[in-house]
This record gives structure tokens, C-alpha cells and sequence, in this order.
């Protein structure tokens, strides 16, 4: 027997519609219903902490409901994602700096056995991978397989070109491959398929 529509999850749609003649306080709405999810989602790829999280994406639409200019029709959703991502980054600076100076001061621990059990986790080592990815192939590799974003939409949120995003998406995967020991064929079938043409 099939299940009935309604007991499937929804996924939110990737980009918003814009509604003429809507109220800001309604598009601030509509967009939280469609977009909170993805965004703590989004944030969480360089903050660990679900809180810290949500608050990065409520600090985000506060950003958006105090703007002087609301962003650009239908591009409310990148714009959104591109503020999360900039007050994830600050986030994390602020935390890095910090953690510099506790570091100083307080004895080192050996982590405990749940934690090495937590750790070990798939999702948790490709998190790790891709923060030790440079900024943009990170960003870029996590907006494309993460939240399944299109080249488009990607350069859209980052501020960059759809080139630049080819770029970096190439570059990290092949520096996954490398600190996964493995190795992407990606030169082998580009040559293939040169010499099928």
C-alpha cells in the first residue's frame, strides 16, 4: 500500500516566489516557514552548536526585517543564506579567538569514550573534512551537496560567478579525495570523452 502524500516531509522550496503586494512582516513569515530549517543547516557546517545556530538565523532575518532596502525581488532566499554564512563566519572567528586564549590557561583532557563514539559519526568526518577545506571550497561544496543547491543559485548566495563556482566545487573535491586517500577520475574522463568527440 502507498503512503498518503501528507505523511511524506516536504522540502522546502530552494528559492522564494516573490508575492507582489505582500507585507514585509508577511515575506519575513513566508520566508521562515520555507527557509529556517535549511539555514540552521546551513550555519551548522561551521558552527557546532544548534543554538548558536539558530540564533545565527534569527540575527539574519532581524537583519532583513531592519534593512533600510528590502533585498531584490525573488532574491530574498540567497540573501538570507549569504547573511547566515557571513554571521557563521564571525561567529566562528570570535570562538577561534577565544579558544586561542582559554587555550592558555586551562590543562588539556583527554576526551572521553562517548565522545570518540559521537566522533566517529559519517556526517561528523565529512564536516571535518570540509572545514579543513579553504573558506570558499567548503562553502561551495557544502551549498551544492548540503543543501543541494544549483551552480546558479550557489554563486547567487556567495556573490560570486558561476565559473568561480565550478572552480572551487573541482578544487574541493579533489582535496577531499586527498584527505580521504582516495583519488577523483576526473582527468580520465574528461579524456575520454575528448577523444569520443
Amino acid at each position: 500500500m502507498a503512503e498518503s502524500e501528507s505523511s511524506q516531509p516536504k522540502q522546502p522550496p530552494k528559492a522564494s516566489v516573490y508575492i507582489e503586494g505582500e507585507t514585509r512582516e508577511a515575506m519575513l513569515v513566508r520566508l521562515f516557514n520555507e527557509h529556517y530549517a535549511s539555514l540552521v543547516r546551513l550555519s551548522s557546517f561551521l558552527l557546532d552548536d544548534t543554538s548558536i545556530c539558530e540564533e545565527v538565523v534569527q540575527d539574519a532575518f532581524v537583519k532583513m526585517q531592519l534593512a533600510e532596502k528590502a533585498p531584490e525581488a525573488g532574491k530574498e532566499a540567497a540573501y538570507l543564506r549569504s547573511v547566515v554564512l557571513n554571521g557563521a563566519r564571525s561567529r566562528l572567528r570570535r570562538r577561534i579567538v577565544r579558544n586561542k586564549f582559554l587555550a592558555k590557561e586551562r590543562p588539556t583532557f583527554a576526551p572521553s569514550p562517548e565522545a570518540d563514539v559521537i566522533n566517529e559519526t559519517e556526517r561528523q568526518r565529512i564536516v571535518g573534512l570540509l572545514r579543513k577545506l579553504p573558506k570558499r571550497q567548503a562553502e561551495v561544496l557544502m551549498l551544492r551537496f548540503y543543501m543541494d543547491l544549483s551552480e546558479d543559485e550557489i554563486a547567487e548566495t556567495l556573490e560570486i560567478s558561476k565559473g568561480s563556482v565550478k572552480t572551487h566545487a573541482s578544487r574541493g573535491l579533489d582535496k577531499m579525495a586527498e584527505l580521504l586517500g582516495t583519488k577523483r577520475d576526473n582527468n580520465d574522463n574528461k579524456n575520454k570523452q575528448h577523444k569520443n568527440r
